[in-house]
C-alpha cells in the first residue's frame, strides 16, 4: 500500500460527495427509475478520473495509480465473469424449463399453506448456495405469487422467509452471495471453512422460520387442474449436471491449481458452448443459442458490482478507509463485525463487505482469531440484509416481483423474528468458533 493519504484534499472530499451522491440514486432506484447500474458506474469510474486529474495537474508519480488501477481490475474481473458465467448458466436452466418445472411440481402437490411455507424456505436455503440469493429470491417469489396471489397473510411471511433463508442460505457458500464470493475470490478463507457456518445460519434461518410459521393461515391453496403439466425439456437435465461440474471446476481451479476461480467457471462455460452444439448437430427440431442465454444476463448487475467495487476501491485509495480500521482497534473486531450486519441491512451488504476487505483490518491476534472473525463477518454481512426488506438483492428482487404486497411496512412488521434469528446466529457463531474453537 501507498504512504498517500489524499481523503483531506480537495480530490478527496470531491470524490467522497461523488460517492455519496451516486450511492443515493443507487438507494432510490424505484424513485427516479434509474437503474442503479448507471450512478454506480458513473461514480466508479469518476473517481478515479478525478484522481488522475489530480496527479496530473500536481506532476505525481502515474504509476503509483497505474499499479492500483491494474490490481483493482484483476480483483473485479474475477467476481465479474465468475457471476457472468453463473447467470448464464441459470438463463440456460430457465430456458430448458427447469424451474419452471419446479414450480408446476410444487403448486399441483396439493400441499397445505403451511407445508409450501417450509417447502419454499427450504429450497430457498439449499438452492442459494448454488445459484446465488438474488436468483434463487426470484425463482422461488414467482412460485409464492403463483401458488396464491391474494391470500396476503400467507404471501408476507413467506416471501420474508424465502429472503432470510436465500441470505442464510448464501452464507455458508462461496458462490451464495456476492459477499462471501468477494471473500472467498480475495483469499481469506479456504472453500470448506464457508461449511462450517452452515449450523449458524442455518438454526437463524430455522428460529425465524419457526416464528413465521405460527401466522400462516391453515387450509389449501387453490389448484387449476386444467393447467398444462411443465416438464424438462431436452437437454435441461445434463446442463444442470454441467453447472455443478462447472462449480466443481471453479472450487479446484482456486484451491488446488492456483488459478483465479473464475479460470475454471469460464471453462465449464466451454463445456455448456461444446454440448449445445452437439444437442444442435444434426437435430433441426432443436436449435438452442447459447448467445441468446448470455443476451438475457443481468449486465446491469454486473456492471452495478464493477461500479461499486471501483468506487469502493478509489476510496480505499485516497485513504478513507483507513479511518474505517480504527474502530476496529477501538472497538475489537467481534463488536465491529456483529454490527456489519446492521449497517449491510441500511446500506446493502456489497459495498460494506468490499470496504472491510480493502480496510484489511487487525481481526486478531492470531492466525485462528483472524480465521473466526473472516467468518464472523461473512456470516454477519450475508444474513444482516435480511433485517430490512431493501438491504439485500434477495429483498429488492421478491419486492419487485411482489409489488405492493411485500413491502418495507409489511417486513417491519415481523421485523423482529428476523432480529432473533440473527441474534441466534451470532450467539451460535460464537459458541462454535469463540469458545469450542471449531471451523
Amino acid at each position: 500500500m501507498h504512504d498517500l493519504h489524499l481523503a483531506t484534499t480537495w480530490v478527496g472530499w470531491v470524490s467522497l460527495a461523488f460517492f455519496v451522491i451516486g450511492y443515493y440514486f443507487i438507494a432510490t432506484e424505484d424513485k427516479y427509475r434509474i437503474n442503479k447500474a448507471k450512478p454506480a458506474l458513473l461514480a466508479g469510474t469518476g473517481i478515479f478520473m478525478l484522481i488522475g486529474f489530480y496527479f496530473a495537474i500536481n506532476g505525481m508519480d502515474g504509476h503509483l495509480l497505474e499499479r492500483e488501477i491494474e490490481h483493482l481490475i484483476v480483483e473485479i474481473s474475477g467476481i465479474f465473469f465468475f457471476l457472468f458465467v453463473a447467470m448464464t448458466y441459470i438463463e440456460a436452466m430457465i430456458d430448458r424449463g427447469v424451474f419452471s418445472t419446479l414450480r408446476y411440481n410444487l403448486v399441483s402437490k396439493g400441499y397445505s399453506y403451511k407445508k409450501l411455507f417450509w417447502v419454499t424456505g427450504l429450497l430457498a436455503f439449499f438452492i442459494s448456495p448454488v445459484a446465488d440469493n438474488l436468483t434463487t429470491a426470484l425463482i422461488l417469489s414467482t412460485v409464492l405469487i403463483t401458488i396464491d396471489k391474494d391470500k396476503r397473510e400467507f404471501l408476507v411471511p413467506s416471501a420474508i422467509n424465502i429472503v432470510v433463508a436465500a441470505n442464510a442460505g448464501g452464507a455458508w457458500s462461496p458462490f451464495g452471495d456476492i459477499t462471501t464470493l468477494m471473500v472467498w475470490v480475495d483469499g481469506r478463507a479456504d472453500f470448506t471453512e464457508f461449511l462450517f457456518l452452515f449450523p449458524a445460519s442455518f438454526l437463524g434461518w430455522g428460529v425465524t422460520a419457526f416464528l413465521l410459521s405460527r401466522v400462516i393461515p391453515d387450509g389449501m391453496p387453490p389448484f387449476n387442474s386444467d393447467e398444462e403439466p411443465a416438464t424438462i425439456a431436452k437437454g435441461g437435465k445434463v446442463i444442470i449436471g454441467l453447472f455443478a461440474l462447472t462449480i466443481v471446476l471453479a472450487i479446484l481451479s482456486h484451491q488446488a491449481l492456483h488459478l483465479p476461480a473464475m479460470w475454471g467457471m469460464m471453462f465449464g462455460l466451454s463445456i455448456l458452448k461444446l454440448y449445445v452444439y452437439q444437442l444442435n448437430t444434426g437435430n433441426s427440431s432443436t436449435q438452442v443459442d447459447v448467445f441468446a442465454w448470455i443476451a438475457k444476463v443481468e449486465n446491469d448487475t454486473l456492471l452495478f458490482f464493477f461500479g461499486i467495487l471501483a468506487a469502493v476501491g478509489g476510496l480505499h485509495f485516497l485513504g478513507f478507509l483507513d479511518y474505517f480500521t480504527k474502530l476496529y482497534d477501538t472497538f475489537g473486531p467481534t463488536a465491529v463485525n456483529i454490527s456489519v450486519g446492521f449497517i449491510s441491512a441500511i446500506i446493502d451488504n456489497v459495498p460494506v463487505m468490499s470496504a472491510v476487505l480493502k480496510a484489511d483490518p487487525n481481526m486478531g491476534a492470531n492466525p485462528v482469531a483472524i480465521q473466526e472473525q473472516w467468518m464472523l463477518v461473512t456470516m454477519t454481512a450475508g444474513v444482516g440484509g435480511s433485517l430490512i426488506s431493501f438491504g439485500s438483492a434477495a429483498g429488492v428482487g421478491v419486492m419487485g416481483k411482489l409489488h405492493g404486497i411485500y413491502t418495507f411496512s409489511s417486513h417491519m412488521k415481523y421485523a423482529w423474528t428476523v432480529l432473533l434469528g440473527y441474534m441466534v446466529s451470532v450467539s451460535i457463531w460464537y459458541v462454535q468458533f469463540d469458545m469450542l474453537h471449531i471451523g
